[in-house]
């Protein structure tokens, strides 16, 4: 199977790596993904941020298989019971291409607006284990077990300690998968990295804690594409994830459930309300099925209904967003211990837009986009990466990058007031001399 790509340019799935994608491919749920946006609302933005988890999900199986490839090589570093044999590579492969299977509409922000979500890692396992569902079918035909050990890779266990980590962990497929590809739908070249030398640069190293084998950076020379990869991680993050005016349509977006909730706690859900939105409000049990209708285009056609809706401020929401009418954001300054600030900023946006005749919990936010450049345990036993150099210990990548030690476990708020535009002038002369 050979597929062309914006990203990857030819990408191969041949010989084994064949059957397993070919036969998950045609599933349901993985054809889903194809009306699932990779980046939900950042199109109102960037707009070639066109690109579906489909998409996504190809690039992270096509990685795996490159990263396998040059595993391969490096086997003779393992003891023979930790190599990758071939229902290891099959596992994995898997997992990388069906990884995103329970994520919602809008990307992470369905999982915000919905009281009391299960997030879609969850939904993805238990989709994986529902007996009803192709995928689980295709899987087991793959073999009997197969399911059940790939849910158990996304879950982070697998009788190869080391490999749960290359489906979900600090330098894992998905991440790489997912700069290169955001990077270039967007236009915004801050995602580029040498994705062929990180690969080629990973080996095998002992580590004490847990006991066992880890993937870790070769070298000096491996340095410069760990490097690059954590800093094109950080600029997308602050250029394009938490871009001020996605942030704004997000906060639209959480008014506007927050508004549709009431009224289906009220007994009055507006017309086009999807079931598995209903039944989630009232708290109800969904099966994997239900939640499965959930997909870009429903939610989109939803808000269409909404706007025809009788309750005024639900279709005025909606109206909102169908026709790009955001918020406008002000910077806040970006020192945590400045919060009481922030708090006052909030609080005297609230009261002009009490005053204008506007709920100030579905239109005044204070947004507070966070983001950890590189997470590192000390031990090694959770987040971080080890580098192995010659005629030295191991040590943690960031002991030895200059960079990543000056940005190891430090979280970088951006935070902003979110407010309706036409109160815009209003709230400026409000905060006015506040930050001085």
């Amino acid at each position: 199977m050979i597929l062309r790509d914006p990203v990857h340019g030819l990408i191969a799935f041949e010989g084994a790596h064949e059957e397993v994608v070919v036969s998950l491919l045609a599933t349901r749920e993985v054809q889903r993904l194809r009306r699932v946006r990779q980046l939900g609302l950042t199109s109102l933005v960037f707009p070639g941020a066109e690109h579906s988890r489909f998409a996504h999900a190809v690039g992270a199986a096509h990685v795996m298989v490159k990263l396998q490839e040059h595993l391969a090589l490096r086997a003779g570093d393992l003891p023979e019971g930790e190599r990758l044999d071939p229902e290891a590579a099959r596992d994995a492969l898997a997992a990388a291409l069906l990884h995103d299977l329970g994520h919602g509409p809008l990307s992470h922000l369905f999982e915000d607006v919905i009281p009391e979500p299960k997030h879609h890692e969850a939904w993805t396992v238990e989709i994986l284990r529902d007996p009803t569902s192709e995928v689980h079918a295709k899987l087991e035909a793959l073999g009997e077990g197969t399911a059940e050990r790939v849910a158990g890779l996304l879950l982070g266990e697998h009788r190869l300690r080391w490999l749960p980590r290359t489906v979900s962990g600090t330098l894992d497929v998905d991440r790489c998968d997912y700069l290169l590809r955001d990077s270039h739908m967007t236009g915004a070249r801050y995602g580029l990295y040498d994705l062929d030398w990180l690969q080629r640069a990973f080996v095998f190293a002992a580590v004490e804690a847990p006991p066992g084998y880890a993937l870790a950076i070769e070298g000096r020379k491996g340095l410069p594409a760990a490097e690059s990869f954590f800093l094109a991680r950080q600029f997308m993050y602050g250029q394009v994830y938490h871009h001020k005016a996605t942030r704004a349509a997000e906060c639209l977006i959480r008014g506007t459930f927050r508004r549709l909730a009431e009224l289906i706690r009220d007994g009055r859900p507006p017309d086009g309300t999807p079931d598995a939105i209903r039944a989630s409000v009232l708290g109800e049990p969904l099966a994997p099925g239900a939640y499965l209708e959930l997909d870009d285009p429903n939610l989109m056609s939803a808000f269409a209904a909404w706007e025809q809706a009788d309750d005024a401020i639900l279709s005025e929401f909606a109206g909102r967003l169908r026709h790009r009418r955001l918020p406008k954001t002000l910077p806040l300054p970006d020192d945590p211990e400045r919060r009481p600030e922030w708090e006052e900023a909030r609080a005297r946006a609230a009261e002009i837009a009490r005053g204008r005749g506007y709920r100030e919990d579905l239109t005044v936010w204070l947004d507070e986009p966070s983001h950890t450049p590189y997470a590192e345990s000390p031990d090694g036993t959770a987040d971080g990466l080890w580098v192995v150099l010659s005629h030295q210990p191991l040590r943690r990548l960031g002991d030895v990058s200059f960079l990543l030690r000056q940005l190891r476990n430090q979280t970088i708020v951006r935070p902003r007031l979110v407010f309706p535009e036409e109160i815009r002038g209003d709230v400026e002369r409000a905060v006015e001399g506040l930050f001085a």
